[in-house]
């Protein structure tokens, strides 16, 4: 099911982030149950990598509990 998210460079790991978030709304709509359930296993793993190798991300304030809070007021 695709090569390990481990062995796969920054750039090809976010090539393959980027497809796959791309592809997720069809693949709920359209596809049967077996092809949700493995697009969702590998979605998790690539995201888990990421997170991995990026602990410390940026995080936009906006998206936060606090930041959208302060945009509703």
């Amino acid at each position: 099911m695709g090569i390990d998210p481990r062995d796969l460079s920054d750039a090809d790991l976010l090539k393959e982030l980027e497809t796959i978030h791309r592809t997720r709304h069809d693949t709920l709509l359209h596809a049967p149950d077996d092809a949700l359930s493995a697009h969702s296993v590998r979605m998790t793993e690539l995201e888990a990598e990421y997170l991995r190798r990026h602990p410390d991300r940026p995080v936009t304030p906006g998206r936060t509990r606090e930041g959208a809070r302060a945009r509703e007021s």
